[in-house]
């Protein structure tokens, strides 16, 4: 059973008409009677019977009509729904990201994407999630794109860099590093801090990054999201290490400059390797990476 079969028998229905279906459908008598035929066989039970000129509905054949019928529009709704998201000037798509980057970074992106010609009619559906969910989210392709930190080798992922994070310390306003305007991660490791936990993309980089400096922090307390990091050090819980985001001045502590020669802590953007891209996704996935060589 195929979906031209199904075609075939509900024009057939409408038109009570062999030769007006084939007309319909423009297609031949023959193929219609074929297919029919193949239908009646594989269900098991006529369909069909004529009426003089005409063909009418056998009792299953009514019964089978509803459901085809039902069905077909279903999948023509489908059809229809499928074309508005991949319009590529008015589908939608979804894109994941990670908590640092809502406040300045994504909507200045999707700002600049839609003020291009035949772009201000976009829809984006978005998922803020941490590095690792974010990551599974693209694998499983539930997201078109993700903007995140490296977390997965998976050989079906493409990473590519689209933005680099500077880190700094914060403390507490009161704190005594606070008279600092500078400081090596060394003089740090004296004071408790407030550090990332296994589920926030940044963590791994945080402990290659201790481990190339042969240094032992004093981890008091793991939090996984940057907000939740900059509460707690503001609130006397002891201090961290943490991407230079603007929320930074929103909370009473002091942002330090740090004095290390760090790796680059690259976010990257991810999508599926070898799959194919609809037009729509194939147009914001080459302004992302165009937008990724402005900011690097």
């Amino acid at each position: 059973m195929n979906l031209r079969q199904l075609e075939y028998f509900r024009a057939l229905v409408q038109t009570q008409h062999m030769t007006q279906a084939a007309k319909k459908l423009n297609t031949s008598q023959p193929n219609i009677s074929h297919a029919i035929s193949s239908l009646e066989q594989e269900l098991g039970v006529p369909l069909i019977e004529k009426k003089g000129r005409n063909i009418g509905l056998t009792r299953y054949g009514f019964t089978f009509y509803e459901y085809v019928s039902d069905s077909l529009n279903s999948i023509y709704e489908g059809q229809e729904r499928l074309a508005k998201m991949i319009d590529p000037n008015s589908g939608e798509l979804e894109l994941g990201f990670i908590f640092t980057l809502g406040s300045v970074i994504v909507p200045q992106l999707i700002q600049k994407f839609r003020e291009l010609p035949n772009n201000e009619n976009i829809h984006f559906i978005f998922h803020q999630r941490n590095s690792h969910k974010i990551t599974e989210l693209v694998l499983n392709s539930q997201l078109d794109l993700g903007i995140c930190s490296k977390v997965s080798d998976h050989p079906e992922l493409q990473y590519d860099v689209f933005a680099k994070e500077e880190l700094v310390v914060v403390v507490p306003e009161n704190h005594e590093l606070a008279q600092h305007d500078t400081l090596s991660i060394e003089e740090t490791a004296a004071y408790g801090h407030v550090y990332y936990s296994q589920k926030s993309g940044l963590r791994s980089y945080l402990d290659q990054v201790l481990e190339d400096l042969d240094l032992e922090l004093q981890i008091d307390w793991e939090l996984e999201e940057d907000h939740s990091v900059l509460g707690f050090v503001s609130h006397g819980f002891g201090i961290a290490i943490m991407p230079n985001i603007s929320s930074i001045s929103s909370y009473p502590v002091k942002k330090i400059t740090i004095e290390n020669k760090l790796p680059d802590r690259n976010i990257y953007l991810v999508s599926k390797k070898n799959h194919k891209k609809p037009m729509i996704l194939q147009k914001f996935y080459d302004f992302c990476l165009a937008e990724a060589i402005t900011k690097n």
